[in-house]
């Protein structure tokens, strides 16, 4: 059944309900980040003991997200996405009141499940609220959130643990979903979808939650444990290959699939959903990357490392709203072409960092990137969700948003192995050139000598020294390929066939 679209103001709150709701789940996923020597700490755990506060709530999400579309239509999108939302509140709440380490992460585990339906849900019913020359300016509203939210949350993170107990990081969820469930619920409850009692397929949950739960353990456990060194990451690796291999597979075959591999028959959202999960996973990696090389390596704090990030929200908040309004004039690719551009040029400038940078040259990339990203989410979406019809919209967006976030593990995993790997090469190469013999090398002690360094500690600081060198060496590298692979990734979007409009409507370029 196609509900008339909503206007006024009960159009503004249902766009507000639903981003608060999106706004919470993904700040939820990067808050915990700068706070884990804290909560670690605080449990009497150790800081990698700790890493597992955010693993375990990425793995359970990464499993739960698929199951969107199966679940919407056996319970309709409405009450699923209410549900979800009060689920995740009450889990906050869980993970707040954890008393030992081992209690939080089951309650993460719990939240991270619940979580699953809540953003491919925001993503469908948004789309049916909008008019269809609308739908470009929903999408971007959408996409508004999940770009700021990644930005408040290590500030957020880092004045909360500075200040307030742990605990509040998963507190300050309650109001807000309280709020937008509430809301959501008052003005969507009679734009219902229709529900089909689908059997469920049992075996391709089995192999959904067997596949990516040990390609998720394999890429958290992975540089821990030295790769494919380690006899658990090969165990993980052939567990994940075989399961997922026969997922496709029965998947292919099946009547009621949980994960819905035959959208892959569209051309747009195959090539879209390729796009966004390329780009997300070089975007992600270097999300991770930034903010351990300042901290790490450039004496910033946690606070400082988040204020050096947040200038990448500005921008997109200020285009986001003009592009998604002239979105049916606009030809999808091209607007795609410039983020992939700007995220070329920005990793290239980034290459060229060095330990007497100041503030303002980690900053002023970051601020440039954003018109990268305003164009990044929505233009790729509408892509992703063209052509598709109105009782595909659910599944399409929760198999994409399942790649995209799987995509972001995978380029974390890749990106913090090389920057480690990348690292030993150069300190290798570095301390290769220190010799009794080089006039470098001589002057280097002397001045060290005159400072009222021992040899002990001569030797320390210039280890030191070079270690730094070496990661900032190998961070420049990982920036320069990530750049190169995004004017790679521009061919790919010009395969997507216009016109791109979503589920009937007429809201991408003709």
């Amino acid at each position: 059944m196609n509900h008339p679209p909503l206007t006024g103001s009960r159009l503004v709150w249902v766009t507000l309900a639903l981003s608060m709701s999106v706004f919470m789940q993904v700040l939820d996923t990067t808050i915990a980040n700068v706070a884990l020597p804290t909560i670690s700490g605080n449990l009497g755990a150790a800081t990698s003991q700790g890493t597992w506060v955010i693993t375990s709530f990425g793995v359970a999400n990464a499993i739960s997200v698929p199951l969107t579309g199966w679940l919407a239509k056996r319970l309709g999108e409405v009450k699923l996405f209410v549900a979800s939302t009060l689920l995740f509140v009450f889990t906050s709440w869980l993970c707040g009141m954890s008393s030992s380490l081992e209690m939080l992460i089951f309650f993460r585990v719990l939240q991270g499940a619940v979580a699953g339906p809540m953003i491919p849900l925001s993503q469908s019913l948004l789309l049916n609220c909008y008019p269809p020359a609308k739908k470009g300016l929903a999408l971007s509203l959408w996409a508004m959130t999940v770009i700021v939210a990644p930005v408040f949350g290590p500030i957020l993170g880092g004045v909360i643990s500075d200040n307030w107990h742990w605990g509040w990081i998963f507190f300050i969820n309650v109001p807000v979903g309280l709020i937008a469930a509430l809301v959501a619920w008052k003005q969507l409850q009679h734009r219902e979808t229709v529900t089909n009692k689908q059997a469920i397929d049992g075996l391709g949950l089995a192999l959904l939650v067997v596949g990516v739960g040990a390609l998720q353990m394999m890429l958290d456990r992975g540089k821990e444990l030295d790769w494919f060194h380690s006899s658990e990451i090969l165990v993980l690796a052939i567990v994940a290959v075989v399961a997922l291999s026969y997922l496709v597979i029965w998947e292919l075959g099946e009547k009621n699939p949980i994960v819905d591999l035959a959208l892959f028959k569209q051309r747009n959202f195959t090539v879209g959903t390729i796009a966004i999960s390329l780009g997300f996973m070089l975007y992600f990696g270097t999300v991770v990357l930034l903010p351990l090389l300042l901290q790490t390596q450039l004496g910033y704090t946690a606070t400082w490392a988040g204020l050096a990030a947040a200038p990448i929200g500005i921008l997109p908040i200020i285009l986001s709203p003009i592009i998604g309004k002239n979105a049916h004039r606009l030809d999808m690719r091209w607007l795609v072409t410039i983020s992939f551009s700007i995220y070329a040029l920005t990793f290239f400038w980034r290459s060229t960092f060095n330990p007497q940078m100041d503030f303002a040259y980690v900053v002023w990339p970051q601020l440039v990137q954003g018109i990268g990203i305003a164009c990044f989410f929505m233009p790729l979406t509408t892509i992703t969700l063209s052509g598709l019809r109105p009782d595909q919209i659910a599944s399409a967006s929760s198999l994409s948003n399942f790649l995209r976030i799987l995509a972001g593990s995978i380029g974390t995993s890749i990106t913090t192995t090389m920057w480690d790997r990348r690292e030993a090469l150069h300190h290798t190469r570095l301390s290769e050139h220190l010799s009794l013999y080089d006039q470098a090398s001589i002057q280097w002690f002397k001045l060290l000598e005159m400072l009222g360094l021992s040899e002990p500690q001569q030797q320390a600081f210039t280890s030191l020294q070079i270690t730094q060198q070496g990661y900032i060496l190998a961070a420049n590298e990982i920036f320069w390929l990530s750049g190169i692979l995004f004017i790679g990734l521009i061919a790919l979007v010009w395969l997507a066939k216009p016109p791109f409009s979503t589920a009937g409507g007429d809201s991408g370029a003709h």
